[in-house]
Formats: C-alpha cells, sequence, structure tokens
C-alpha cells in the first residue's frame, strides 16, 4: 500500500522527503555554495579580461592590376569588402603558424603565461593556452571577429588589436614572396630585350657608316639615278652608284632583318614594360588587406569566471544530486525494515501455540 502511495504520488513523496530532510539538505547546499564562492575566487581561478576586435578583408590582391593596369579588366574595387573567398582566407591565415609564431614572440606568450621552456611539453602547451585565450570566427556579415582573453586587461586589448596589424604584415609578406621572384623574372626579361635592342643598333649604326640607311627606297632612288647617268654616258657617275648598289646588295638584306626584327623588339619591350611597371609595384608596394571595424579596448570587467553562474550551476546539481541521495536511501531503510518485518512474521509463524 505505502509502495503504491510512492508510485502515484511521488511529488508528494518528494515533498516529504524533503520536509523531512531539510535541515541537512540546507545545510549541505550552504557548504556547496560556500565552496563555489571559495574555488571560484581569484586565490584558484585565474580571472581573464575579454577585448574583440572587428576586420573585413579587402575584396583585392593586386595593387598594380586595380590601380595602374590598362588592361586588367575588373568589377574589384580597392576600396571594397571582401567576399566569401576573401573571408575565408583571412581566417585560415589567421589561425596559421606564421600569424600564432609572431603573436608569441612578439608578447612574449610563452613567459606571460608562466611556461617554462626546459618542462615537459612546453610548445603543446603554449599552443593549446593560445587556442584556448585567442580565438577568431566569422560574423554573420562576413567579418572576422577576433577575441582574446587575457589575466592582464590592457594585453588583452593590445594583442587583440596586434593581431590585425600582424594579419597585414603577413599577408604582405607572403605576397611579397611570389611579387619580389615575378618581378625579378619581368626584370631579367625587360633587361634581356634592352640588350638585345642595343646590340641591333649597334649593328644598323655600323651598317648605316657604310651607307645603308633604308634598303628599299635606297635602291629604288640609286636605280633611278643610275639609268639617268647612264643616258648621259656618265662613266664616273655610273661607277659609284653601282659600288652603293654593290654595298646594298652585300649589306641590305641584313638591314632590312635587323629593322624587322627592332621593330618585333620594340613591341615586346613595350609589353614588358608595363609588366615590368605592374611587378615593380606589387613587389615594392603595399595596401592595407583589411578595414577594422571595432577596434578592442581594455576590458573594465572581467569575463571569466562568471562566479555567480559557478555557484547557481553547483547549488542546483549538488540540490539534485541530494534528492537523488535521499530517495535511494528512503528506499533501502524501507526495504530493509519490511525485509525484517518479514522475517519476524516468519519466525512467529513457525511456533507452536504451546510456545505461545
Amino acid at each position: 500500500m505505502e509502495e503504491q502511495y510512492r508510485n502515484t504520488y511521488s511529488s508528494k513523496y518528494l515533498c516529504k522527503l524533503l520536509v523531512e530532510y531539510r535541515k541537512p539538505i540546507l545545510i549541505i547546499l550552504a557548504m556547496a555554495a560556500f565552496c563555489a564562492i571559495v574555488f571560484s575566487s581569484p586565490f584558484f581561478i585565474t580571472p581573464l579580461y575579454k577585448s574583440t576586435t572587428i576586420i573585413y578583408p579587402t575584396s583585392s590582391h593586386s595593387i598594380s592590376k586595380v590601380l595602374i593596369s590598362t588592361t586588367y579588366q575588373s568589377e574589384k574595387d580597392i576600396m571594397n569588402f571582401g567576399e566569401d573567398e576573401q573571408t575565408e582566407q583571412m581566417l585560415q591565415v589567421l589561425n596559421s603558424n606564421r600569424v600564432r609564431d609572431k603573436v608569441i614572440s612578439r608578447f612574449n606568450l610563452m613567459e606571460h603565461y608562466n611556461i617554462k621552456p626546459d618542462s615537459k611539453f612546453p610548445i603543446t602547451r603554449l599552443n593549446k593556452l593560445y587556442d584556448s585565450r585567442i580565438k577568431f570566427r566569422r560574423t554573420e556579415y562576413n567579418a572576422v571577429k577576433i577575441t582574446v582573453l587575457d589575466s592582464d586587461a590592457a594585453l588583452s586589448a593590445r594583442i587583440a588589436n596586434e593581431i590585425a596589424e600582424i594579419f597585414d604584415s603577413t599577408m604582405n609578406q607572403m605576397q611579397k614572396e611570389v611579387a619580389v621572384e615575378a618581378f625579378r623574372i619581368v626584370e631579367q626579361t625587360y633587361s634581356t630585350l634592352w640588350n638585345e635592342m642595343q646590340q641591333l643598333e649597334d649593328s644598323l649604326n655600323t651598317l648605316r657608316k657604310l651607307g645603308v640607311f633604308d634598303y628599299e627606297s635606297q635602291v629604288e632612288m640609286l636605280s633611278q639615278q643610275l639609268a639617268v647617268e647612264l643616258g648621259k654616258g656618265n662613266t664616273q657617275g655610273v661607277n659609284k652608284i653601282q659600288e652603293q648598289l654593290d654595298i646594298l646588295a652585300q649589306y641590305g638584306g641584313a638591314a632590312y632583318a635587323i629593322n624587322e626584327r627592332l621593330d618585333n623588339d620594340r613591341l615586346q619591350l613595350s609589353l614588358v614594360k608595363s609588366k615590368y611597371e605592374e611587378a615593380k609595384v606589387d613587389a615594392t608596394e603595399f595596401i592595407p588587406h583589411k578595414f577594422v571595424v571595432t577596434s578592442a579596448f581594455q576590458a573594465e570587467r572581467k569575463a571569466y569566471p562568471v562566479r555567480w553562474l559557478i555557484v547557481v550551476i553547483t547549488i542546483i546539481s549538488t540540490f539534485l544530486l541530494l534528492i537523488f541521495c535521499i530517495v535511494a536511501y528512503d528506499r533501502s531503510k524501507h526495504f530493509f525494515r519490511r525485509e525484517a518485518e518479514a522475517e519476524a512474521a516468519k519466525k512467529n509463524k513457525g511456533k507452536h501455540p504451546e510456545e505461545e
């Protein structure tokens, strides 16, 4: 009957238990709250301050193509915010070892986190702390939010703002590695073309000293003069003209070929020069790769731990555990009592009437 009552009216049963054991419950909850307050204090948990920076990537990655190129056609503007692709690239770079190593080195985080270099697995511990205290995430508007937690409020803001600048320098360094090599190749090609043209010009100057200037027009003009001199019967004039025609016959083809090659090289040099100017700009000039929307500032209140939340969770968890323990204790107590009563009833049934 009692068991049926408990199963049917479990809420009343629980209320009865809570009233019955109210004093020990209140004492244990007070002790749990006290322990939560003590163990969430700065003596046991280092308080951390949070700073955040929000940045947008730029849409352009090549200064020369956007600013000075006349052949490159693109709808991208250097002042536009980046799209999904640029945001993903920004997150990839921010999570890279390049940025991590620069941040750790610049702020001496190993010493700041109290990690001894000669301890066991110092780099692993450092990276784990770095990942837990410095986070990057994409916002719903395609920006990137940099969040830094640190025991020093001022340092937390400095790290958050500095990471944005480190991202810029890292992007510039990565692009410079490619741009410098590209500039070296274009510069070498430009220099080779220029030297080749100088050699061709020297060859033409040598031919000009021999009287070879414009092969086709000279041949036409000398042929007309030759006909005139022949008509006059001027043998001396004919011989001079014939000498010039012989020189043109000997060197005219070479002069024509050199001129053709020079025209082609001038066209190539013009194209290479535009590439040379673009590559030079990419290798020597830099523009920001980010727009800073929100700069980090020194936090006035700690963000971790949230002591009231720890106390509330501790009290609720302790209360639920107490209910479970009290119910288990009460049921076991009644179980053993019923067992004892049943055993006593069996013994009483086994007695003779005379013994009674």
